[in-house]
């Protein structure tokens, strides 16, 4: 296991930022040469960094046969882009290390928690933009080196309208709240280069309400991007694996019916980027 921690030295990141990678390492033993990576970013709301969503959750991906890293991303006081900056800076490095770290570079996933959630969807939405290309430094005019080829998105922070968790946007944006908070709203920034996704919300949750997901959903439908949504009937925000692994003190954090989503994730990833679905469509 090859463990890294990795800091950010990028404008307005904030002192502690950084990546903490759990790479498998390769071995003639193993038929797989190259696996996919899973970059956890915990939630928050861009106050703090919940343990039970970064390494506990990494931990299943390595579980599974995959690469992980934890994104430990800035928050309040560093205010919008620099976490988004500090993904793109990830992304980038793990391209870079692809052969090195037997990483399967069509297979970069950003995945998100709450607040988490809104950096890897924000991500999602705005890798090729300039902004992010000029506030690591990239040179190069080729932005496709930064592109995520998907999003896993537990129970995210989506929209900053009528169902916003408003708190998270306040700690983003700081002072340019008023100049930024409408371009916040993941929804209405969809595109072509939006990658596919996973996504599961409890129809319950009162923190963030499942609107957010629902909103973003019927976005990526009407871009014709694929998604995979999960509705569990019943249980909290802030869930994790919803088992006792990642059961606070609260102790409300257990509900059988949303156990499922870790495994059916694993389903996903399996079958993101394969095109039999494409094919069986063109036969009927």
């Amino acid at each position: 296991m090859i463990q890294q921690t990795i800091q950010f030295e990028l404008a307005g990141s904030l002192p502690g930022s950084c990546m903490k990678t759990y790479i498998i390492e390769d071995s003639p033993e193993f038929v797989i040469n190259k696996r996919p990576v899973v970059i956890v970013c915990p939630g928050g709301g861009y106050a703090y960094l919940s343990d039970r969503e970064g390494e506990v959750l990494a931990m299943q991906y390595v579980a599974m046969g995959y690469h992980a890293v934890v994104l430990h991303y800035s928050i309040a006081p560093a205010v919008f882009p620099a976490a988004f900056l500090e993904m793109a800076a990830c992304v980038l490095l793990l391209r870079e290390k692809a052969e090195e770290w037997h990483i399967d570079p069509d297979k970069i996933i950003v995945e998100g928690s709450s607040a988490g959630g809104h950096v890897a969807a924000g991500y999602g939405m705005f890798w090729k933009q300039d902004f992010i290309a000029e506030g690591i430094g990239l040179e190069s005019a080729d932005r496709e080196i930064l592109r995520p080829n998907g999003m896993i998105l537990n129970y995210p922070v989506i929209t900053s309208g009528e169902f916003a968790h408003r708190d998270s946007f306040v700690n983003l944006l700081g002072d340019r709240y008023e100049e930024l908070v409408g371009r916040m709203s993941l929804e209405k920034q969809v595109s072509a280069d939006t990658p596919p996704a996973f996504i599961w919300h409890t129809f319950t949750d009162g923190c963030v309400p499942v609107e957010n997901s629902l909103l973003l959903v019927g976005a990526m439908r009407r871009a014709g991007i694929s998604v995979e949504f999960h509705m569990y009937p019943s249980g909290g925000h802030g869930l994790g694996l919803a088992n006792k692994l990642t059961e606070s003190p609260f102790g409300y954090e257990i509900e059988p019916c949303c156990q499922s989503w870790i495994g059916l994730v694993h389903t996903w990833l399996q079958h993101l980027g394969k095109k039999e679905f494409d094919e069986k469509e063109k036969q009927l």
